[in-house]
């Protein structure tokens, strides 16, 4: 279970990989993905590739990522495996996000 980040300078992206469970254990370990980052961002992408499963607590760290992220920023959420992706859906995330 890690959260990898990297910021591309030249398109203002934020990129961050949730790999394995994405749930309550992660908290701290994604919000230090985002929280710490003081060069603009335009853009915020949530990798979910390597995903294997998502329960309440990440639906809640998603929503606090858009609250710290400015008005503007767009959030997109992608690679989303066949269960996140019906999760996401379900929680009517897709009003709140771009999902890919």
């Amino acid at each position: 279970m890690t959260i990898r980040s990297h910021y591309e300078a030249e398109s203002r992206t934020m990129n961050i990989e949730v790999n394995g469970r994405f749930d309550f254990k992660m908290v701290n370990a994604f919000k230090e993905s985002y929280g710490n980052h003081s060069e603009p961002v335009d853009n915020i992408v949530v990798d979910f590739r390597e995903t294997e499963y998502m329960d309440s607590s990440g639906l809640g760290m998603l929503l606090n990522l858009k609250r710290q992220a400015n008005e503007d920023t767009v959030i997109t959420l992608t690679n989303c495996r066949p269960q996140i992706k019906k999760i996401l859906m379900i929680s009517r995330f897709d009003k709140k996000f771009t999902i890919q």
